[in-house]
């Protein structure tokens, strides 16, 4: 049972022109808690009609707010902050408990999506163009940054809080108006959040957010993708799914921002400092249960150091305590359902199959809470063979493979079509540099396990996917740039 302190951020209709209503089909969605796969809320499941009456709003409300003055836009982002901070311990109850991570890394995203929106309210009163030295006498040459339009988010269901304050959050301190779509499995979080954008004052239109379910979703988007008034996409998740999203947009033409499926490395060199490396991979490896972008899903140790680190490393994964997200204690929480609990099992039978050895887990954790847990794993022996190799696990399973030179682990790294993120622990400054250029990855964490800040680019490069959000580049990606040219001044 779900109780909060302010009972009113539990929505369960969409909000379309500053109004909460109900699916123009009256349908409804269950939303089920991943740790005991009961259904604990409903909201509306819609259509394309639903999301053709959000672009009408944000289309109508997109001149005054993009009019707005800038300080004026963050100032609200501000109070809209302020709120989310307020209400940290409710927001994290929502996400906990639909999307099944620990409390403790619920409250976690709370702060760090609340960051991305002070971040932008900040960003909202530093854009600027640029005056260009005239290339005659008598002219005037100048830049001038402008919000593209109405802007459609389309967010994932691993970390519901973060990626629509990260997406919504820019968008508006560009002046630029939203539609947008949460994922099937978590839509309380966002409808929480919009909420309370309404009580921090952002006007009507300005936020528009639209649930639906796996069947209707494609409609719900495609609506958009056809509207020649959303000019910009920004969406998180699977490369299939970005792949359309893309091709669907070229009709229009419209800006895309695609964070799209990763395969990270982590690389420990013989030089490493191991206790930092096994700290560092069960930071990035380990967090939401394996359920992120950019936890690293192959894990590459040098032959000499090898044994030592995976036997630090399976005590502290052997240690870790699996269940619900209202145990104290826990630190893996449920997958999100059946669907990722069953990959996971697929490719670890896979790879004991081909020739891998489980160190520890590897296997389903039956507990009365419910049905959707997985050992956190660490398997040796890992070979490119195995499935686990080319596909994302998305949970907590590190398959530890053994290299012998820096040539071949580089070679092996970027032997994906993807590049998010990639890590490594070296104390050569010499190699830190050659490998950190050689990675084909946007983003790389050295001696690091946690890379995510707001501000710095988050994306990658590849198939992974291409703009950037956090960071003045995320802010651009919200943007076009106009030229001016003024004659007759000599």
């Amino acid at each position: 049972m779900l109780t909060l302190s302010e009972p009113t951020l539990l929505r369960s209709q969409n909000l379309i022109d500053g109004q909460w209503r109900d699916a123009g089909l009256r349908a409804r969605l269950a939303v089920t808690d991943p740790a005991t796969a009961e259904a604990f809320a409903n909201v509306a499941d819609s259509d394309a009609g639903d999301a053709r009456l959000a672009a009408d709003a944000a289309a109508a409300s997109f001149p005054a707010w993009s009019r707005r003055p800038a300080r004026e836009r963050a100032q609200l982002l501000k109070r809209w902050h302020a709120l989310i901070l307020d209400h940290q311990e409710d927001l994290a109850r929502i996400i906990s408990t639909e999307q099944g991570k620990p409390l403790k890394e619920a409250r976690g995203e709370v702060q760090y999506g609340a960051s991305y929106v002070e971040w932008f309210a900040e960003e909202a009163t530093r854009i600027c163009g640029d005056i260009v030295a005239e290339a005659v006498p008598g002219r005037k040459l100048l830049v001038l940054k402008e919000p593209v339009g109405v802007v459609a988010a389309i967010t994932p269901w691993n970390f519901p809080l973060a990626m629509i304050a990260r997406k919504i959050a820019p968008a508006l301190a560009a002046g630029c108006t939203v539609v947008a779509k949460p994922a099937e499995d978590t839509p309380l979080t966002a409808l929480a959040l919009a909420w309370l954008a309404q009580q921090a004052g952002v006007p009507a239109g300005v936020i528009n957010i639209v649930t639906a379910s796996r069947e209707h979703t494609p409609g719900v988007v495609d609506a958009w993708l056809a509207d020649s008034r959303v000019r910009k996409v920004t969406f998180t998740g699977s490369t299939p799914v970005g792949k359309h999203l893309a091709r669907e947009s070229a009709a229009t033409l419209k800006k895309l921002s695609l964070e799209l499926g990763g395969n990270a490395p982590f690389i420990v060199f013989d030089d490493a400092d191991l206790d930092a490396a096994v700290d560092g991979l069960m930071a990035s490896k380990f967090r939401n249960g394996g359920q992120t972008c950019v936890c690293p899903n192959r894990v590459y140790v040098h032959d000499a150091v090898h044994d030592a680190f995976v036997e630090r490393l399976a005590q502290r994964v052997g240690a870790l305590h699996v269940g619900p997200a209202t145990e104290d204690a826990a630190q893996i929480g449920p997958m999100i359902n059946a669907r990722a609990v069953d990959k996971i099992a697929r490719h670890v039978e896979d790879a004991v199959a081909r020739g891998a050895r489980v160190v520890t887990g590897g296997k389903r954790v039956r507990s009365a809470d419910g049905p959707h847990y997985y050992a956190p794993t660490v398997l040796v022996d890992a070979t490119p063979a195995m499935e686990l190799s080319c596909e994302e696990t998305f949970g907590p399973v590190a398959p530890i493979f053994r290299f012998r030179d820096e040539a071949e682990v580089i070679r092996d790294a970027n032997d994906t079509p993807f590049g998010l993120a990639a890590y490594f622990y070296s104390s050569d400054i010499r190699r830190i540099w050659r490998v950190a250029q050689a990675l084909e990855t946007g983003m790389v964490g050295i001696n690091e396990g946690a890379i995510a800040a707001e501000a710095a680019p988050f994306g990658g490069v590849k198939e992974s996917g291409y703009g950037r959000e956090g960071s003045r580049h995320g802010l651009d990606d919200y943007m076009h740039t106009k030229y001016l040219c003024q004659g007759l001044l000599g």
